[in-house]
C-alpha cells in the first residue's frame, strides 16, 4: 500500500509539472512583458511603387526593452471597441460572369486564394451582391420584370433565373471555400411597375407597392436560402440619393423610414426572417439621413444599423452616427477605384480611409467596390459606372491583382470575423489601426505615404519593438 501511495504520488506531482510547464509555454508564446521569450512580430509589405506585393519579410522584429527614443504607436489589448464583421468586395454579376469565364482549375485556384484560408490566400471574409442588377451587370433586369403597363402585386413572376446564371452557382463555390462567409445584399432599383416614372433609372417607390415591395424582398431572401445562400444582411436601398444610375431609385429618408417600419419591419417579423436591416447605404456627407430614421421609434426598432460610401463627405461623420445612437452597428459598404488613378494613390487614399479610418469610426465591415473588370471596365448596364476598375481585371483567360486587391488583402489576410478593434494613438502621419484576433493575435496596420522611411517603435505591455517602415508603403504588423 505505502508503494502503491508513493507512486501515485510521483504520477500526481508529474502530471502537475507537466501542466504548469504547458501553462508557461501559453503565457511567454503570447503577450510580450511576461516571463519566457517575448513575442516577435511579422511583417507584411505593399509598396506604392508595386515592387513589393503584400511580401512578408525575412526578419521577425522582436519585442525588448525600449532602447531609443523614438515615437512610439502604443497599443492597449485591454481597451476594445467593435467587433469585426469581415473584409471583402462587392461581388457584382458583372464579376461572377467574369470570374466564371476562366479555366476550371484556374477558377478553383483563383477561390481558394480569394476565400481560402493558408500562406497562399487573402481569406475575404464579407461579400455585398445586388439584389436584382447593378450597374455592374451586362444588362438591367429586377425578378420581376413585366411589358409596360401591366403589374404583379401577388409576385406571380418572381424569378431568380438571372442570378442563376452567374451569380448562385459561383456563391455557392464561395461558401463550399467558406461556410462562415458574410453576405449583404442591396437593391438598385425595385421593378419598373413599383415606380412612380416606370423606369430603371430614377424614380420613386410608390407607397401603394411598400407591402408588396417588402413581400418582395422577403421572397427573395427565402429564395436564395432554398439555394444554399443565406443573407447576412439587406439594405433597403444603395444610395438612396443618387437617382442617376442605371439601375437606381430616390428615396428619401421619410419614405426610407415609412417603408421600413409600415412594411419592411412588419413583414421579416411576420415571415421569421433574421436578416439584418441596415440603412441608408450612401454617402458620408449625409449623417442626419440615418440619424433621422434612428430618431424614428417605430422604423428603428426594425434597424440593426447604418452604412456607408465615402464618395463625398468625412469618415469621421461615422462616430457621428454612433454618438446619437451607439446601440446601432455601422458598416462601410462602398468604394470604387478608378480607370484613371493610379496603384500608389489608390493604396494610400483607401487604406488610410477605407480600412484605417472607418474602423477607428465604429465601422464592423470594410468593402471595396467590385471584385472583377475586364480590361475596357465591362461589363456595365447602359448608364452604368464605364470607369470602376476591379480588384482583378479579368481578360483573355487570366487575371491581374489591382490595388483594391492588396488593400483588402492586408486586412482580411491577418483580421478574420470575430476581431476586435483595439486602441491604438495615431503618430503625426503615420496613420494606424490595430486589432484583436480570437486567437489572442495582435494586428496592426500602419500606412506611410511619405516618400521617406519612418522609423517608429510598436510598444506594447511595456517592451517596444523598433520599426523602420519604407517610404510610400503598406504594412500590416502581426504578434
Amino acid at each position: 500500500m505505502i508503494k502503491t501511495h508513493r507512486f501515485n504520488w510521483i504520477i500526481i506531482c508529474c502530471i502537475g509539472l507537466i501542466s504548469i510547464h504547458s501553462e508557461c509555454n501559453k503565457i511567454s508564446s503570447g503577450s510580450p512583458g511576461v516571463s519566457g521569450s517575448p513575442a516577435k512580430v511579422s511583417t507584411w509589405i505593399t509598396k506604392g511603387d508595386q515592387s513589393v506585393l503584400l511580401q512578408k519579410q525575412a526578419n521577425d522584429i522582436s519585442f525588448a526593452k525600449p532602447a531609443n527614443n523614438l515615437p512610439a504607436i502604443e497599443i492597449d489589448s485591454a481597451t476594445s471597441f467593435q467587433t469585426i464583421d469581415g473584409f471583402g468586395f462587392a461581388l457584382t454579376g458583372g464579376s461572377a460572369s467574369l470570374i466564371n469565364t476562366l479555366a476550371a482549375p484556374q477558377k478553383a485556384a483563383l477561390l481558394q486564394e480569394l476565400f481560402g484560408q493558408g500562406d497562399n490566400a487573402i481569406g475575404i471574409s464579407y461579400l455585398r451582391i445586388s439584389i436584382g442588377a447593378s450597374d455592374l451587370d451586362p444588362e438591367v433586369f429586377s425578378y420581376d420584370d413585366l411589358p409596360a403597363g401591366q403589374t404583379d402585386p401577388g409576385l406571380e413572376h418572381f424569378s431568380l433565373n438571372k442570378d442563376r446564371e452567374n451569380l448562385v452557382p459561383l456563391l455557392k463555390e464561395i461558401i463550399a471555400i467558406n461556410p462562415a462567409i458574410k453576405i449583404m445584399g442591396s437593391p438598385w432599383s425595385p421593378p419598373t411597375w413599383m415606380k412612380d416614372n416606370g423606369q430603371s433609372k430614377g424614380g420613386s417607390l410608390l407607397p401603394q407597392y411598400f407591402e408588396t415591395y417588402a413581400r418582395y424582398l422577403v421572397k427573395y431572401l427565402q429564395q436564395m436560402k432554398a439555394e444554399g445562400v443565406s443573407i447576412e444582411a439587406i439594405t433597403p436601398q444603395n444610395e438612396p440619393l443618387h437617382p442617376g444610375n442605371n439601375p437606381s431609385l430616390l428615396m428619401l429618408e421619410k419614405d426610407q423610414a415609412e417603408f421600413i417600419k409600415t412594411a419592411l419591419g412588419p413583414a421579416f417579423k411576420a415571415a421569421g426572417i433574421k436578416t439584418k436591416i441596415i440603412i441608408y447605404d450612401h454617402n458620408l456627407d449625409r449623417p442626419d439621413y440615418p440619424i433621422y430614421i434612428l430618431n424614428d421609434p417605430g422604423a428603428s426598432q426594425y434597424v440593426d444599423g447604418s452604412a456607408f460610401h465615402l464618395y463625398a463627405g468625412d469618415v469621421s461623420a461615422m462616430s457621428k452616427v454612433h454618438n446619437a445612437h451607439p446601440d446601432k452597428n455601422l458598416y462601410f459598404t462602398e468604394q470604387w477605384s478608378g480607370a484613371n488613378e493610379s496603384f500608389d494613390g489608390n493604396l494610400f487614399w483607401h487604406t488610410r480611409n477605407v480600412i484605417i479610418g472607418t474602423t477607428r469610426n465604429w465601422s464592423r465591415i470594410a468593402l471595396e467596390w467590385n471584385l472583377a473588370s475586364d480590361p475596357a471596365y465591362n461589363p456595365h448596364t447602359p448608364g452604368g459606372c464605364t470607369e470602376c476598375k476591379g480588384a482583378l481585371t479579368i481578360g483573355s483567360g487570366s487575371f491581374k491583382r489591382n490595388a483594391s486587391y492588396y488593400i483588402i488583402a492586408h486586412a482580411a489576410k491577418f483580421v478574420p470575423a470575430g476581431s476586435r478593434r483595439i486602441a491604438s494613438n495615431l503618430l503625426p502621419g503615420i496613420d494606424n489601426v490595430a486589432f484583436l484576433t480570437p486567437a489572442g493575435k495582435k494586428v496592426l496596420i500602419v500606412v506611410n505615404d511619405r516618400n521617406t522611411e519612418v522609423d517608429f517603435n510598436i510598444s506594447f505591455n511595456g517592451l517596444a519593438a523598433p520599426i523602420k517602415l519604407p517610404a510610400a508603403a503598406v504594412a500590416t504588423y502581426v504578434w
